[in-house]
């Protein structure tokens, strides 16, 4: 991901085709290091396309990979069945007790932020 961070800096700075030196320059102002190459696949890769080309097609397919995010909810909400069905008792939530809080008052400070 630093390698391709590094090229998409070098593209929004102006340079439309980085070299290995410009990549490892920006990565080295950072302390950050990378192999040749893994910098040398990119830039094979990107060689030739425009940038908003590969990220609009970068955004297609982001969009057709599944996320999981409702899958963990439910196994967490099973309480730990280990499989087994779920009960009445299980599927409604659980009532939560609502305890009031006294306000404080100003004189325990022995002035008012508001006034």
């Amino acid at each position: 991901m630093k390698i391709v961070a590094a090229y998409l800096l070098a593209v929004l700075g102006g340079n439309a085709n980085p070299s290995v030196g410009d990549l490892k320059s920006i990565l080295g102002s950072v302390g950050a290091e990378a192999e040749d190459d893994r910098i040398d696949f990119l830039l094979s890769e990107v060689k030739g396309h425009d940038i908003t080309e590969l990220i609009a097609s970068g955004r297609e397919k982001f969009a057709s990979v599944p996320s999981g995010g409702g899958v963990a909810v439910a196994v967490t909400s099973s309480g730990g069945g280990g499989g087994a069905a779920a009960t009445p008792a299980a599927a409604e939530p659980k009532k939560e007790e609502k305890v009031e809080e006294k306000e404080e008052s100003d004189e325990d400070m022995g002035f008012s932020l508001f006034d």
